[in-house]
């Protein structure tokens, strides 16, 4: 399976057990792995396999002299004589070091040289009758000046260590690693060579701390799939301990280099000790309940003891040591922060020189954010030029440079007038950044599900008369039975917050409800548009219903009802779809396999590829996107509220058995049950870009998900008897959704068709909902018009001071009821950051090639190569139905195919690419 390639580094390795080097060299070479399809991204393989004078490390070499096979390939010795094994370690160090760290790590290599940096026990399988625990080795690392590999791998350097195994020691199982070294360093692997059927891979890809920060070593298994009661009996109690070592008890700050999970609620997004204005109540509990986040352990804030004491950019939150960023990643994410900088500075400054914040004048002044950047030009604008006259502007603007211009989005670059039109509109609630709204609309009147004593009679005033009248002729009660009519209902979800919001300084809002037709030619037409406000004291519940005009005034007064509809739509995405329903009910699913899943459980092996970075983005989003006063408060139409208004979605929509994309399709009435179809299911619009192709990924993910449970779980009441995992369950319901925990809807797990079923959700949710609904978010949300994020003005009615105004300059209207300029390029900014794929994004059906040997499976690595292959077929799928003119949703004169659910993509702003995990 492993063959070698050219030698790759030498160095010398001194004897084990404290004896004096020899001299003698012994050669690193490099192994080859197993291709997966065509997927990978052929960065190659940086394994080492050693050879020394003897050919016993090598798995095609001949049968050394005192050893021969027994039925289990452990060393079966012809002689009494131990035997020597070697091990070589890979060290992963930082690409770009500072001379400072450069002189640390020739200290490093010099400590390690001499035997003292770096101590492995091997640990076998089998008991010792002594200890009754596994039979144990020890060896120091050792190895003077390693040479690193070449090229792009020149930070990966490797060490060796050398055993002596007694004969009768068996077939290793784990390593330990300690750290004498005054500080952590990052271990890729360890593979063990000399035994018969070596050799052994351990893989780390963890983080090693010192012995000065944590004096208990490192557990490292070997890459056997082990169900816990096949676990071997030399390692049972290593399994057990290496679970105890991360589980958190609730107590305790947490400190960097810890690898501790543990849960708590939403209470650290306020900082009232900052400002009475920044404090935010607690969510995540019977009040406002919401998923649990990775507990930290602050102390509380001086002036709330319910609140967490804050952590400010650029110190770091505490998240799982492991779950960092690595150095790839940070630096692209750090480059994304700069361009936001950057992006802010110019239009913040051009605040402060001005009574308020400037909304844009004319459709030019949007257009001018990708054509010139941010630099003023235009004479009426020279209070703004006085910003560029200072040396340090200069210096900013030509540091800066391409920084300062935006891409032109992908809605406008085909088309600049799309969004203008309703079919286009319309099509992005099946195409969009956002098409998990949509529902068919099954009853008329449309009813709402609120208290009437607090908002107002339930009934829409969309009436069946009004209907009727756009649907040139057809009942509506012919409408819904031939499935004809959809709707985006925004009303429930707004309404209860709508008198808050609009007290907030420029934002106005409605509760929205929209109705669209499909018509025989095959697109969506709007009908309707409903906006509601709620009643106060002084008046009662206010409704408004909007339909396309012929005329000028109700043309544009159409335009400001579309905007509000968008402006509902995009809350409802940010803090609900993409926050909540994936970044943060991910977060639990995480803590849990983590706390409850040996890395030797193969379900733990399965999901550890979609939990990467997740953690770390949604610590970074607390602390700068979701908090008080963060973007996304300073930028969306509920502000203060936002959290609050997610939190509500949570506790009246979200259910974890829904989140199944067929189960969803379903509820939406956008899908009815088919058994002749494929996932059983029968979209009710074909031309349904989203579902179309989110099935076609859901049916690899679940087909790959069910042969590799089955491979696992074929023996009956094997999952019923899985103590790990059904603690695992248990702990997902009761602790990480403990908001929800006694919800009667929520899967069982008592089979294996449950477990995947259970497994295919949570990897669906990580990879293929996330980038659905996350890397359009530029292409589509960065032209303001298209898709604001807040409104600030109510539609004038004739009876308001305004209304004049607006007759006699609508587009100033319009475009003064958008955003402003600061408030579009954050939100532009900050879209441009999430939609970026870093360059080490690991994509569904694709293997990091440093972790190749994450399962020692013949028959699993055979079905991850279908799944891969599988994927390679989906993707050419995608690209002919985007060339296809029958799918008028994503093919035709200016409209931007759908590539979202594509699985592959390069680095960089591509609207296309599925992640394994949700990682920005």
């Amino acid at each position: 399976m492993y063959a070698l390639n050219q030698p790759l580094v030498s160095f010398k390795s001194s004897l084990a057990g404290g004896r004096r080097s020899t001299g003698k060299v012994i050669k690193l070479r490099k192994a080859h792995v197993p291709s997966f399809g065509s997927r990978p991204n052929g960065l190659g393989s940086v394994r080492a396999v050693i050879s020394g004078g003897d050919k016993a490390a090598v798995e095609e070499a001949s049968t050394p002299p005192l050893q021969s096979k027994d039925i289990s390939g452990t060393l079966k010795p012809s002689s009494s004589s131990p035997i020597e094994v070697k091990a070589a370690v890979t060290i992963r160090k930082k690409m770009k070091e500072k001379v400072s760290e450069k002189i640390e790590d020739q200290w490093e290599f010099f400590i390690n040289g001499i035997g003292q940096g770096i101590l492995i026990q091997l640990i076998s399988e089998e008991i010792d009758p002594v200890t009754n625990s596994g039979k144990i080795v020890e060896s120091a690392v050792r190895g003077w000046l390693p040479k690193p590999l070449p090229s792009e791998h020149s930070h990966i350097i490797e060490y060796a260590a050398d055993f002596t195994v007694p004969i009768d020691f068996g077939c290793p199982g784990a390593v330990r690693v300690t750290n004498l070294h005054g500080k952590e360093f990052y271990l890729l692997e360890i593979v063990i060579h000399g035994f018969d059927k070596g050799p052994f891979f351990f893989p780390a890809n963890t983080w090693i701390h010192s012995q000065k920060d944590n004096f208990q070593s490192r557990i490292i298994f070997k890459n056997q799939a082990y169900l816990p009661s096949q676990t071997p009996a030399g390692i049972k109690g290593l399994r057990h301990e290496d679970l105890l070592s991360i589980r958190g008890n609730g107590k305790g700050r947490r400190k960097p280099h810890d690898r501790i999970y543990d849960y708590d609620v939403y209470n650290e997004l306020g900082n009232p000790d900052k400002s009475e204005e920044l404090a935010r109540p607690v969510i995540g509990g019977e009040e406002r309940p919401y998923p649990r986040r990775c507990r930290t352990g602050r102390p509380p804030s001086k002036s709330d003891p319910l609140t967490e004491s804050r952590i400010e950019k650029p110190h770091p939150v505490y998240v799982p040591r492991d779950e960092t960023f690595e150095e790839i990643k940070q630096n692209t994410f750090s480059r994304g922060r700069l361009k936001a900088l950057l992006h802010n500075l110019l239009p913040s400054l051009a605040v402060k020189l001005s009574s308020s914040d400037i909304p844009f004048k004319c459709f030019s002044d949007i257009d001018k954010l990708y054509n010139d950047g941010l630099l003023p030009k235009d004479d009426d604008e020279q209070k703004e030029s006085v910003l560029f006259s200072g040396n340090m502007m200069k210096q900013v603007l030509n540091a800066g440079g391409e920084w300062l211009k935006y891409e032109i989005p992908a809605i406008i670059k085909r088309d600049r007038f799309a969004w203008l039109r309703d079919n286009e509109f319309a099509r992005q609630a099946l195409a969009g950044v956002n098409p998990v709204n949509i529902e068919i609309l099954k009853e008329f009147p449309i009813l709402s599900k609120l208290d009437p004593a607090v908002y107002g009679s339930p009934e829409s005033a969309i009436t069946k008369e009004l209907i009727e009248q756009e649907l040139g002729g057809m009942s509506v009660e012919k409408a819904i039975e031939d499935k004809r009519l959809f709707i985006l209902d925004y009303h429930d979800i707004f309404l209860p917050f709508i008198e808050k919001m609009n007290s907030l300084p420029g934002r106005k809002a409605y509760a929205s409800r929209t109705v669209f037709f499909y018509t025989k030619t095959g697109f969506l037409r709007p009908l309707a548009i409903e906006l509601s406000l709620p009643p106060t004291p002084s008046s009662p519940q206010k409704k408004h219903v909007y339909t396309h005009g012929h005329h000028a005034t109700t043309h544009w007064i159409w335009k400001l009802a579309k905007a509000h509809v968008c402006s509902n739509d995009a809350g409802v995405h940010q803090l609900v779809n993409h926050w909540l329903r994936t970044h943060a009910c991910m977060e639990p699913y995480i803590i849990a396999t983590h706390r409850q899943l040996s890395t030797m459980h193969p379900i733990y092996k399965l999901l550890h590829p979609h939990m990467r970075y997740t953690l770390e983005i949604n610590a970074l989003a607390r602390q700068s996107l979701i908090n008080g006063g963060g973007v996304i408060e300073a930028s969306f139409s509920p502000g203060k509220y936002a959290m609050e208004v997610s939190s509500a979605a949570y506790k009246s929509m979200w259910r974890f058995d829904l989140e199944a994309l067929p189960a969803d399709l379903i509820r939406r009435g956008m899908a009815v049950e088919d058994p002749s179809e494929a996932c059983g299911i029968k979209l009710v619009i074909e031309d349904y870009p989203y579902a179309a192709d989110g099935l076609l990924v859901w049916s690899a993910i679940k087909e790959w998900v069910e042969s590799y449970v089955e491979r696992f779980y074929s023996e009956p009441n094997s999952v019923t008897s899985d103590v790990e995992l059904q603690d695992w369950w248990n702990e997902i319901k009761n602790k990480g959704h403990a908001d929800k925990r006694n919800e009667p809807w929520w899967p069982k797990l008592n089979t294996k068709e449950d477990l995947s079923g259970i497994l295919a959700i949570i990897i669906w949710t990580a990879s293929g909902q996330h980038a659905a609904i996350n890397f359009g978010q530029y292409p589509f949300g960065s032209y303001v018009p298209n898709r604001p994020t807040l409104m600030r003005k109510l539609i004038p009615q004739e009876d308001d001071p305004d209304y004049e105004k607006f007759l006699q300059n609508p587009q100033q209207t319009f475009l003064s009821s958008l955003a402003t300029k600061l408030q579009a390029t954050k939100v532009m900014a900050v879209q441009d950051t999430l939609s970026t794929h870093s360059p080490d994004e690991e994509y569904l059906g694709q293997v990091n090639p440093l972790h190749t040997h994450w399962i020692n499976d013949h028959e699993i690595l055979e079905l991850f190569k279908r799944f891969s292959s599988r994927l390679d077929e989906i993707e050419k799928i995608i690209n002919r139905k985007n060339k296809d003119g029958h799918f008028k949703n994503r093919s035709g004169a200016g409209i931007p195919p759908y590539e979202l659910l594509i699985p592959s993509s390069g680095p960089g702003v591509t609207g296309r690419g599925i992640p394994n995990s949700i990682s920005i």
